[in-house]
């Protein structure tokens, strides 16, 4: 009799697990997409240069939904993780720097540059409350070059408006599905990521025990393609975690998504974008990314090139492994 009501018992939990699943999925659509990256990539918000006006209204626009939704701050002092960076002026320009010996250095070595960015970073608290996975995006983007005719504004719409937008339906979508995940899920959108990975490297500087974070998946340019190959999709997983292909593979096998994955499992998985910063310190990752087009890094990267059926399915897709990571026992 035991077993019987056991097993009941664990049949009506993945009964409830996968109704959750599926209210959430319902609530990522095109039309949200398209208000995300709308106005994130603006003119009025002059290009989103990290610690800049439009920077900050940037993330001023992330915190109210985040706020609006319920998605509770992560930092007890808030949504925002604020952070220095400077970079020595002369008789050269160098890198930025947001590392706090480099700080002391550089501000005591002479003429520099001085930007007080921010990181957003919001939260779902999990049953297991030492156990995290981050989801994150960048959401500064190149700023205004008031030197090129006609158009100067760098809009960004692809980079990364498109992987804001992702993260935003993801933070939604696990939030209404109404289950507490198993492990603590983190939404993280990064500042300076233009000037050298700047938020992320910030905040895995200032992160205690590593070994804690289960998982990051990265979101950069997620919403165009090459242009001879407009379904591709680059999909790049830590080698040692093989189960993150195969969660793809079978999802889009069930659903059908628009988009053609290329396959990329990487013992190192550093790359450009902010993966790379949890990768040096050991973290799994997943990044998804569609790879270059022309419009990469000019001011003509706008919201209306982006395709957005195919960035409906990459966040549909996404949510199904950042629920995965959230809640697979193992893994």
């Amino acid at each position: 009799m035991a077993a019987v009501v056991i097993a009941a018992f664990l049949l009506s939990s993945e009964v409830y697990a996968q109704k959750a699943v599926e209210r959430g999925y319902a609530t990522i659509n095109a039309e949200q997409a398209r208000n995300y990256v709308g106005f994130l990539a603006d003119d009025l918000l002059q290009g989103r240069d990290a610690g800049m006006p439009g920077g900050l209204i940037a993330g001023r626009y992330i915190v109210s939904l985040l706020k609006e939704w319920g998605v509770e701050p992560f930092l007890e002092s808030g949504y925002y993780q604020p952070f220095e960076a400077v970079r020595v002026t002369e008789p050269y320009r160098g890198r930025w720097e947001v590392h706090a010996d480099s700080l002391t250095r550089i501000k005591g070595s002479g003429a520099h540059n001085l930007r007080c960015m921010n990181n957003i970073l919001a939260v779902i608290p999990g049953e297991r409350t030492d156990e995290f996975v981050i989801i994150g995006a960048h959401y500064d983007h190149l700023g205004y070059a008031c030197d090129i005719e006609n158009d100067g504004c760098y809009n960004g719409a692809d980079d990364n408006a498109s992987g804001v937008s992702a993260v935003l339906q993801i933070a939604k979508a696990m939030l209404l599905s109404g289950k507490k995940p198993l492990r603590t899920v983190i939404f993280a959108f990064w500042d300076g990521e233009e000037k050298g990975l700047l938020g992320s490297k910030y905040f895995v500087a200032n992160w205690q025990k590593p070994e804690r974070i289960k998982g990051y998946m990265n979101f950069d340019m997620v919403g165009r393609g090459p242009v001879d190959n407009p379904r591709y999709l680059k999909y790049f997983y830590t080698e040692a975690h093989p189960l993150f292909g195969d969660w793809l593979r079978a999802d889009v096998e069930e659903r059908g998504f628009c988009f053609l994955p290329d396959y990329r499992p990487w013992d190192n998985p550093i790359g450009g974008s902010d993966n790379g910063s949890f990768a040096l310190v050991g973290v799994p990752i997943v990044w998804y990314h569609t790879d270059g087009h022309p419009d990469y890094h000019r001011p003509s990267d706008s919201a209306d090139k982006i395709d957005y059926p195919k960035l409906l399915d990459i966040t549909r897709a996404a949510y199904l492994c950042a629920w995965r990571m959230a809640n697979e026992k193992d893994f």
